[in-house]
């Protein structure tokens, strides 16, 4: 079940977030058993070359970002793990961090989640459409640890693969894993049923689905059953409103998924927890 993670890949962008994920990706590193780091930025010089052409001309800006860069991971990156730094330009960051994972066969790309934050950042939808390596989304708050993990699941096949990440996250008997479900009460039927009928039933029978789903992936410790009602577009939301009252420290989702009560595909319910920012790292299996 477990799945392995020998190559990570950081996206710095010489924000001061950049300590922030370094020292993240140097705490994930050791706990992944991680082979080795590749710590990359994109000089977009097309934006700047021509307001200071003359004042660059005689300027090396990939060693002088290079030097930066790679004292600032000497002075954060603290684990005794191989990693490289790596400049390069490129008109969309999106399509250099691709090139990356793929030369290098990435496993995890870790970004900078700076949703509502003055500035653009790197974090973009886009990621997860174009990257086959997993995705996660580090905000400026996440703790160096991961002692309880939420699991989002819908029951599906793809949605089992979280459990393969949470596996290699977790320390023996000292992660607390929580699996988490959104289910809601099938509207098409409220002529004919009321809701209120209806709503014990649908819990029950998401109560044994769950009892069902946990044999089925037969997990090696102890996981423990969120379940919320929410209406079916809103999914993430229910979800982030309930983790910002957690004690969470990574939330865990597929890229895509389906069910009848509460859909986890890509594009959907994915891309909204992606685009949002509530203090807790998102990690996306692909």
């Amino acid at each position: 079940m477990k799945k392995e993670y020998k190559n990570l890949l950081v996206a710095l962008d010489l924000s001061d977030l950049d300590e922030i994920l370094i020292k993240y990706a140097s705490f994930l590193a050791e706990k992944l058993k991680a082979e080795k780091v590749y710590f990359v930025h994109n000089i977009k010089k097309y934006a700047i070359s021509e307001l200071f052409e003359e004042q660059l001309k005689e300027v090396n800006l990939d060693e002088l970002i290079g030097d930066e860069l790679n004292e600032k991971v000497q002075e954060n990156f603290k684990a005794d793990i191989a990693w490289e730094v790596l400049i390069s330009e490129d008109p969309y960051s999106e399509s250099l961090i691709k090139y990356v994972v793929d030369k290098y066969v990435i496993q995890l790309a870790i970004v900078g989640n700076k949703k509502h934050e003055k500035g653009t950042g790197l974090v973009s939808g886009k990621l997860l459409k174009l990257l086959r390596c997993d995705v996660l989304a580090v905000p400026r708050i996440a703790r160096p640890q991961i002692e309880t993990i939420w699991a989002g699941t819908d029951f599906s096949a793809d949605s089992q693969k979280v459990f393969q990440v949470t596996d290699a996250l977790r320390q023996n008997g000292k992660t607390s894993l929580k699996l988490v479900h959104i289910y809601s009460v099938p509207v098409q039927f409220s002529p004919y049923v009321s809701p209120e009928f209806m709503a014990p039933k649908v819990e029950k029978h998401i109560k044994d689905k769950i009892e069902k789903f946990i044999k089925k992936i037969n997990y090696p410790e102890a996981i423990e059953p969120l379940i919320f009602h929410g209406r079916e577009s809103g999914v993430a939301q229910k979800i982030i409103d309930n983790i910002k009252k957690s004690k969470a420290d990574m939330l865990v989702v597929a890229d895509k998924g389906g069910n009848t009560f509460s859909p986890f595909a890509i594009g959907t319910v994915t891309e909204e927890l992606f685009n949002a920012n509530y203090g807790v790292p998102l990690w996306v299996t692909k």
